[in-house]
């Protein structure tokens, strides 16, 4: 996964079965309060709380590890004219999203869109290849297989949400996301194309050498929008089901909490 790892995938990882309730906190999730003058830095430190358990998959609740995390397919055009090189990535494995750390987040505020922004150190892809047209002077159509490497990779994300109430609880609901995504340094490769054929191998990896910036120009603005989308639905379906305040505890809870008598005090 590119972003991964975006802080509402990430925030929509926290989802369980209904059981869960704020009486009833899975070790995974770290709890902040409301009212906490550090509330900031307890979210920040909530996402970073859940890499473990994102790389090795939570077994109660059915959630495979993100190791790797899979898209279906991007398709670019990377030249112009009638037989332009076109190149379809299907079935791509995602490495690296776990190892993610929340550079800054804005909460969002009198219906301002809230703002993350999430560094990943490297992410790796594997991928099957297809293409089509012609590239430089060579017929490019084959297959085969395609891996990339992004080094220090740079996620911005902004969306607004709101709070749905069902049967007297309050749920988090993401109303809009958007992604942005940034990357240093672009390297790009495919094997075994059309049968082994060597000069156009060795021809696609020229030019994905040279060019490797702007094949992720064009790769990022279907990037972008799948990513959204996915994220968006992933995190509405999941947080359906989480309390809001499971996560995020407000003062009433906070005060009842204190007023509960210990088991020490019954016996």
């Amino acid at each position: 996964m590119f972003v991964v790892t975006l802080c509402l995938f990430l925030l929509s990882r926290l989802t369980i079965s209904v059981s869960v309730t704020a009486d009833n906190v899975p070790p995974y999730v770290k709890q902040c309060y409301e009212g906490d003058p550090e509330v900031i830095q307890c979210f920040k430190s909530s996402l970073h709380h859940l890499t473990p358990y994102l790389a090795n998959g939570i077994s109660e609740i059915e959630l495979p590890s993100v190791e790797p995390f899979r898209m279906e397919e991007l398709s670019l055009s990377l030249t112009t004219g009638p037989n332009g090189y076109k190149v379809s990535l299907r079935d791509i494995d995602i490495y690296g999203a776990s190892n993610f750390s929340v550079q800054k987040l804005k909460l969002s505020e009198h219906g301002k869109p809230f703002e993350t922004r999430i560094n990943i150190p490297q992410l790796r892809i594997n991928s099957r290849y297809e293409s089509s047209g012609v590239l430089i002077i060579l017929p490019a159509s084959g297959n085969g297989t395609f891996n990339g490497q992004f080094d220090d990779l740079n996620a911005i994300v902004k969306g607004t949400t709101s709070v749905n109430i069902k049967d007297g609880v309050k749920y988090l609901h993401v109303d809009k996301l958007i992604v942005d995504i940034a990357m240093k340094n672009v390297k790009m490769n495919v094997k075994n194309i059309y049968k082994n054929n060597m000069i156009l191998t060795q021809a696609i990896n020229l030019f994905l050498r040279e060019n490797g910036q702007e094949v992720v120009r064009v790769m990022l603005p279907q990037l972008r929008k799948k990513l959204a989308a996915l994220f968006m639905t992933i995190s509405n379906k999941l947080l359906s089901h989480l309390p809001l305040d499971v996560f995020y505890v407000p003062l009433s809870k906070q005060n009842e909490d204190k007023t509960e008598p210990k088991i020490s005090d019954i016996i």
